[in-house]
This record gives structure tokens, sequence and C-alpha cells, in this order.
């Protein structure tokens, strides 16, 4: 007993501290273990939740380089994944999927809706195709932000619930979806929606605006949108951005905008709005950008929109406003830089107000009905370089130069369809270094103008596209420098009737071609036309040039149509043109005096009879004579001449000059105009 009594003793004192103290240890160590159970897995290697990895497995993305996504890794270490602890779970569970701008192609796998902790999904800018999961936006309860923009994801959305009550962005943008919004998406908690260039159709989502008390931005443009702006909008009332163009969206525009206090950007244009401009729509006094372009609008300019004091775009154009405009005060909107009021039915003359607009770099009154001369209070706007005041009733042409050529950042310059009948200005000062030799693009085009072509233009230095087309100037175009690439602070039209078609915004994206149709020009085709290396088009028909066509037109080799048709024109089709013309879609020589073979093969296999008729000497397919006789008679019979003599003499339409290597231009056959 003693002896059993000595070791339990000494048992005991291997533990430390006095009898009185042990309780106290052994209470410590209980806690300490428990301490690190819990801190565990914040040091430790703890994994990613297996659900979560076989289900981002399961969308198996196709992408070069591949991702580094293996089952034997960590999918909290892959890349575009980030985790995060849910409690004392040990698992880590994926909260972000980022992987925009990374090539993705394929579908989004219905796995993707067992990351039941995703808060941020962002697959943008990729090429994913197919439809989106059923139960993606029911399943996916905690998403606050959701980007699948720029890919081409097609159908309907699926259904939601308001299970995705944090939902905070939506950014659908720039895919094919079709089928009406769904309204249980647009969620109280949202603050950014863009389903912008879809097909979407039906109504705008927005009827209860008092739900939407979070929304900032709104971006519903190019979807096939119907009826009209709800009055609910008028009560998203942190609303700053607005966008709704490109739509079919009519009737007029709702007043409910004006509640809209803290808009910054409303664009509506290209939809079927009627009615007058809302008459307090200056309230709308954080207005930045105004669109309202090709719409169905009418009545005046409102006097209020001059308290919106920080506009910076107003756009009207292609409305059916009216009223005297020199009435409106300009003169409050400092930071006006860009006017856009063409094709409307103002009258008047020019506002003097505007030339207090200090911050004016672009301004269109093309298309109206404005009178007067140009004002020298113009040289005023410094920054000016893009003004269009096409198709009104101006007058005093060599006024309006003198004054206008004090505008000395000038680099778009268009009076076409002004100053009837006047003599062309012929001032050689007009050419001088203190002149136009900031201009890239000079449209004078249906002026009929008088006299001889300004041998000043010569001088323009930077000039690279001029406007003489339907005009009564005779002599010759003098030679410009070569066309750079740069970006036109408007966007220049060459189809007055739509005015929203054939748009360009950069200099260099006009079409380089030569259209000289319609007109009396005579004599032959310079053999020079063959440097035009560079010209997609070639358009010299209903004229009298005379003599064969050049060899030297086989050199075009990007030419895609060649239209020579009735004119003077004798001898062969050159058999060059089939050999160097590989791009050639459209072309004809028909009522001309050709004679010879038609050349076959390559593009000339595809061209129809309708290419060659009014030749009675062609022969071979596709013409009437399949074969040819021996010898060939001359050709004979009267030939169509009804087409509209509009001028006399040589006339030149726009074009990137021949110096450079080819040419551009707007004849009237197919009724272009630079406005």
């Amino acid at each position: 007993m003693k002896e059993n009594k000595e070791t339990t003793k000494d048992e005991k004192e291997e533990l430390p501290g006095t009898p009185s103290q042990r309780p106290r240890t052994q209470f410590l160590l209980f806690w300490g273990q428990l301490f690190l159970l819990i801190l565990l897995p914040c040091f430790g290697d703890s994994a990613c939740n297996r659900v979560d990895s076989e289900s981002l497995l399961s969308l198996d993305f196709k992408v070069s380089p591949p991702l580094n996504w293996s089952a034997s890794s960590d999918c909290c270490s892959w890349e575009g994944i980030s985790c995060h602890h849910q409690d004392y779970d040990h698992d880590q569970h994926v909260i972000r999927l980022w992987l925009p701008r990374r090539g993705l192609t394929g579908v989004i796998h219905p796995s993707i809706t067992s990351l039941t902790h995703l808060t941020h999904l962002n697959l943008s800018h990729n090429s994913l195709l197919g439809s989106l999961p059923d139960d993606l936006f029911s399943s996916l309860s905690s998403l606050q932000v959701i980007d699948l923009s720029f890919n081409r994801l097609i159908n309907c959305l699926p259904p939601s619930s308001n299970k995705i009550s944090q939902l905070q962005v939506l950014n659908l943008s720039s895919n094919f979806f079709n089928g009406t919004i769904p309204s249980s998406i647009l969620v109280p908690s949202v603050s950014i929606f863009n389903i912008s260039n879809n097909s979407f159709s039906g109504l705008i989502p927005t009827d209860n605006g008092s739900n939407h008390t979070f929304l900032t931005f709104l971006d519903l443009s190019h979807n096939k949108l119907t009826d009209t702006i709800p009055p609910g909008i008028g009560l998203c009332s942190k609303l700053q951005v607005f966008r709704a163009g490109f739509n079919s969206l009519s009737g007029p525009i709702n007043d409910g905008i004006l509640n809209l206090t803290n808009l910054q950007i409303l664009e509506i244009f290209s939809n079927q709005f009627s009615g007058p401009i809302p008459s307090q729509i200056g309230s709308l006094s954080s207005l930045e950008n105004l669109l309202l372009h090709i719409n169905n609008l009418t009545g005046p300019l409102p006097l209020s929109l001059a308290n919106s004091t920080k506009l910076s775009a107003l756009n009207l154009r292609v409305n059916n406003l009216t009223g005297d405009l020199s009435s409106f005060n300009f003169s409050t909107l400092q930071r006006l830089t860009t006017l856009d009021l063409g094709n409307n039915n103002f009258a008047g003359e020019l506002p003097k107000s505007l030339y207090s607009c200090k911050s004016l770099t672009a301004i269109r009154l093309a298309n109206n009905q404005l009178t007067g001369q140009i004002s020298p209070e113009i040289v005023a706007l410094e920054s000016l370089a893009f003004f269009s005041i096409s198709t009104n009733n101006l007058t005093n042409a060599a006024g309006a130069f003198r004054i206008l050529k004090g505008c000395k950042n000038l680099t778009t310059l268009v009076l076409s369809k002004n100053f009837l009948f006047e003599p062309v200005p012929d001032d050689e000062s007009l050419g001088d270094p203190d002149g136009f030799q900031s201009l890239w693009v000079f449209a004078l085009g249906g002026c009929q103008f008088t006299g001889q072509v300004p041998t000043w233009l010569g001088k323009l230095k930077n000039l690279q596209a001029l406007d003489l087309s339907f005009n009564l100037i005779t002599g010759s175009l003098p030679g410009c420098d070569k066309v750079d690439r740069s970006h036109l602070e408007l966007p220049v039209f060459v189809k007055p009737k739509n005015a929203s078609d054939q748009q360009y915004n950069r200099l260099s994206n006009l079409p380089p071609a030569i259209y000289l149709s319609n007109n009396s020009l005579n004599g032959s085709i310079p053999i020079e036309v063959g440097r035009l290396k560079f010209i997609h088009v070639l358009d010299l028909s209903h004229n009298k040039f005379s003599g064969s066509i050049p060899d030297q037109i086989s050199n075009l080799t990007n030419l895609e149509k060649l239209d020579l048709s009735y004119n003077n024109l004798s001898g062969e089709i050159p058999a060059s043109l089939k050999e160097g013309l590989h791009f050639l879609s459209s072309f004809s020589v028909a009522y001309n005096d050709l004679r010879g073979l038609v050349p076959s093969g390559g593009q000339f296999d595809t061209f129809t009879i309708s290419s060659f008729e009014g030749n009675p000497g062609l022969c071979g397919p596709p013409t009437v004579h399949l074969t040819c006789p021996q010898p060939l008679s001359p050709a004979a019979g009267p030939r169509s001449n009804s087409h509209r003599k509009l001028l006399t003499g040589l006339i030149v339409a726009i074009g990137y000059c021949i110096g450079f290597g080819f040419g551009f231009g707007f004849g009237y056959k197919q009724n272009f105009i630079v406005i």
C-alpha cells in the first residue's frame, strides 16, 4: 500500500502547480484547445467547398490559354475565383466568379446555380453562347453584381423573384436577348440597370418608380421597346442617367421626367416621340446631355431650357421643331460644347446670343429656314471646329468667307445650298496663312456658284475633302494633301432624306470613291485614273465621255463598283479588267458604242445582260449576240439621252484629293449631299 501511495504521489506531482492551482491549469488547457480549434480554419489550409469546386469544373469554359482550374488544387486559388468563410464552416465558399475579357467560349452551364454563396458574377466581353440557366436568378439569391455584357447570349431572360433582393448592378448589354423584360428583375435594390443593345420588346419595366429609389443608371437603348415612357419614371428620384434611344417608343415625352432633379443625361433619340418638348424642361438644372434627335417633336425650343446652365450637349436634329431661333437666349449656356439643331423648321436669323457660348466646338443648323448673313461676331467662338449651316437661305458668300476664315480652328465647314447663283468667292487672301489653313472638310455643293474653281483652294494645305458638286463652276481641281484619320466633332451625312443612314464620324471612314455621274463631262477618261489605287467605287455614268475605256482601270485592284454607262465610249472592253478587278461586284457599260467580245472568267461571269445592253456591237455571253460575227458591223441606233443635265462644265464632288491617290464624290444619281 505504501508503494502504491508513493506512485500515486509521483504521478500527481507531474502536474504543474500546487494542489490549489491544478483546477485553474486544467481550465486554461481546455479553453486553449477549444480556441485553437476555432482559429484553425483561419491559419490552416482550409479547402474550397467541394460542391463549389465541382460546380466550377462543370462550367467547362473553352479558352486559350486554359484556365488553371484543376481538381487537384484548391479552387480558391484558381484564376478569377475569390472565396470567403461562411459562419463557422471549415470550408471556404466561392463568392466571386470574375473572368471578363478572357476569351471564354461555350455556354453557361446550369451548374453555376449551385454556387449559392456567389455575390459577384462577371463574365463580360467574352463569346459565351446560348441561354441563361432557368433558375439563375432564383437560385443565386446572394448576388450583388451581375455583368454578362458583350457576349452572344440569346432568348428570353429566365423568370426571377424577389430572392435577388441584394442585387445592385445588372448589366446584360450587347447580347441577343429577346422577349419582354421581367419587371421582377428590376428589384428595389438595383442601382445600375443596363440591358442595352439587345432585342427586348414590350414596355419599360418601371411603372411603379417608387420601388426604384436606388436606381441611378438606366440604359434601355438599342432594343425594340414600344408604347411610351411610363409616368412612374418620375419617381426614380436618384436617377442620373436615362438612355432609351433606338427603340419604338412613341407619344408625348411624359412630364414625369421633370421630377428627375438629379438627371444628368437624357438620351431618348431615334424613337417616335411626338408633341412639344416639355415646356419646363429647364427645371432639370443638373442636365448635361439632352439628346432628343430623330423623333417627331414639334413646337418651339422651350425658353426654360436656358436655365439648364450645365448643359454641354444639345441635339434636337431631325424633328419638326419650329419658331424664330433668334428669340432663344443661348448666352446662359456657357458650358455648351455641341449644338445640333439640323433638319428642323427653325426660322429667323442666326442667333447672336449663340456667339457668347465660348465653349462651343461644334454647331449644326443645317436644313432649316434661316435667313440673313453670317455675323462677324462668330469669330468669338475660338474653339469652333465644326460648323454646318447648309440648306438654308443665307446670302453674301464673299462676306461669309472673309468672316469665317477668322475662325482659326475650323476643320469642317459645310455651307452647301446657300448663296444661290452668287459668284464663287475668288479672294486670294482666303488661302493666306491666316485663312482656312485648318480645314479638312469644305462643302460648297448645291450653291449654284458661278465662275472658275478658285485657285486659293490649292493653298489649303490641310484640305482633305472638298464638295463643289451641283454648281456651275468650271476649271480643274487644285491638288491637296494626304488624308489623316481625324475625328469629326459631329458626323457628316450623305443622304438628306434619311439622316440616320451613311453617317460618318471620322474623315477616314468616308468611302473612297468617285461619283461624277449625271453631268455633262466630256473628252476621254484620263489614263491617270489608274493611279487611284484605293478607290472602291468609280461612277462616271450619264456624261459625254468618249474614246476607249482606259486599260489602266485594271490597276484599281480595290474596285467594287465600276459604272461607265450612258456615255459615248467606243472600242472594246479591256480584257485586263477581268484579271485585275477581283473584288468587282457591280459593273455597267450599258448604252455606249462598245463592240467586240465581252471578257469571260473571273467576276465577269457574274454580270447579267443589263451590264452590257445598249451596245449592239458587243457579243458573247451574256449579251444577246452569243457569237461574234465576222466582220463586226458598226454600232448603230439611237441611245437613251433622258438623263437630267444639271451642270455645265467640270463638276467635282467631295473628294479625297487625287494627289494622294484616290478621290471621293457624291453625284446626282445617288442624291448625295454633305450636310
